[in-house]
């Protein structure tokens, strides 16, 4: 298939996207140049929060699945309405039950954290 642009071989259209494969696909390390790599935050922002373990993240994954987005911000009464529409577990309904009732989440994480999780 003729491209109607014969500006470089194929070889150095090979080269150019491997140059560029890190940014493109977002391979950690990738980047050609030291001006494309993220910098560090700053003083002034949020701290990234620890990697969760493997069992951990499948919980708050399993615990997620039952709170629809529509809840969300939401207190007791609305978090649990959404999980009894998903089919939530007993466990799952245990765990909201036991949230304050005067509180209102506004990501699946805050939940989890309020659970002491």
């Amino acid at each position: 298939m003729d491209r109607g642009s014969n500006k470089h071989s194929a070889r150095v259209d090979d080269e150019m996207a491997h140059e560029v494969r890190g940014i493109v696909q977002g391979v950690t390390g990738g980047r050609v140049e030291e001006s494309r790599e993220a910098e560090p935050s700053g003083d002034d922002q949020p701290e990234v929060s620890g990697i969760l373990e493997e069992d951990e993240e499948r919980d708050i994954t399993r615990f997620g699945r039952y709170i629809g987005l529509s809840a969300l911000p939401g207190d007791r009464v609305k978090l649990r309405q959404s999980a009894e529409t998903l089919l939530a577990p007993d466990d799952v309904l245990a765990d909201i039950d036991s949230l304050p009732a005067d509180q209102e989440y506004a990501t699946v994480v805050e939940i989890w954290q309020a659970l002491g999780r």
